[in-house]
């Protein structure tokens, strides 16, 4: 077996087995939905997302995700109470204008689908959210988020020194979990900070026939994040943010960015995830319909010996933007 395969798989296995169950994002920060269903409905239109990763290129079984995301406000006042637009985003004025959002409902919709090696997932759920203002700058969201896990092994695909392994069982097949996921979202004009929890039910995961090799779990993922913006100058503004994520029986990991962005129109900015991977990450506000998000991420595991990368890409649309806003005004 070449050196590279067996790196990757080793990799592989102790994710599902042990650590994080749940696909990794680079960009997380443009799309905290997917982590936390508090987020439902907090911008003035519906906000659409799309995106593709390959993870660790170059090799062949790698991990590669595909997302679509949706989520929007209810109630036509929370939508026309934003009539007279803020100032922009990353000017100083912002935060000097900017006014809690009016109580309001949220729903949402997401859809993750991911392959690693022989196993596929696909995820689900539907998702709600109520917002409530704390002061005239302050809200907080609670959400929770339902749906169905469907996971796959490509049992053609596995070769067995033995005809028969107990541990792996040739009609295998597909096996559907119910999920369910819970957070809370505290936001302002400067701030934001959330709490979420997935894969709460923690479902029984084998691929065999007999009680002796059904131990495997779909562990919940526990995550925190939390950034602040200062304004650098008249048009410009740097967020800095961490996640931070624990699995039952796996170490903690850490994401630290740093997004600098300029007069809304684009954005630049860094990662560093612990014992993982270096990130570059650029964006573009082109319009009021639409948005578009790249990053790159340079690994620094022992997987760096065989492995170009990972890309990874968004494109974000703002339906029915009747405002007109041409970056988040919530949600930053």
């Amino acid at each position: 077996m070449k050196r590279s395969y067996l790196i990757l798989l080793l990799q592989l296995l102790y994710c599902v087995a042990f650590a994080q169950q749940r696909p990794q994002y680079t960009q997380y920060v443009f799309n905290n939905y997917l982590i936390n269903p508090a987020i439902s409905g907090i911008e003035a239109y519906i906000d659409l997302k799309a995106s593709h990763r390959n993870q660790w290129t170059g090799l062949n079984g790698t991990p590669v995700t595909n997302y679509i995301s949706v989520h929007a406000p209810i109630g036509k006042r929370f939508i026309d109470e934003h009539r007279n637009n803020y100032a922009s985003q990353s000017h100083r004025s912002y935060a000097k204008s900017y006014q809690a959002a009016q109580s309001h409902h949220g729903i949402g919709m997401h859809a993750v689908f991911d392959k690693a090696g022989l196993i596929s997932r696909s995820d689900i759920n539907i998702s709600y959210a109520f917002h409530l203002g704390l002061s005239d700058k302050v809200n907080i969201s609670a959400g929770v988020a339902a749906g169905i896990s469907q996971l796959s092994l490509d049992v053609a695909g596995v070769t067995l020194e033995d005809t028969y392994d107990p541990a792996i069982s040739m009609s295998a097949g597909e096996q559907m979990k119910p999920d369910l996921g819970l957070g809370v979202w505290l936001y302002g004009p400067q701030y934001f900070v959330g709490l979420s929890a997935q894969q709460l039910l923690g479902q029984t995961l084998t691929f065999s026939e007999s009680d002796t090799y059904s131990q495997g779990k779909l562990l919940p993922h526990y995550f925190f994040t939390a950034g602040y913006k200062f304004f650098l100058g008249p048009d410009i503004a740097t967020v800095p943010s961490v996640l931070i994520k624990r699995v039952s029986s796996a170490p903690y990991t850490c994401d630290a960015n740093l997004k600098l962005t300029f007069r809304d129109k684009f954005w630049l900015g860094g990662s560093y995830r612990n014992g993982d991977a270096f990130s570059a990450l650029a964006g573009f506000n082109v319009s009021y319909l639409f948005n578009l998000g790249y990053s790159y991420d340079f690994t620094t595991s022992h997987l760096s010996t065989v492995s170009s990368g990972t890309h990874e890409l968004i494109l974000g649309l703002l339906l029915n933007n009747r405002n007109k806003f041409t970056c988040p005004q919530r949600y930053w």
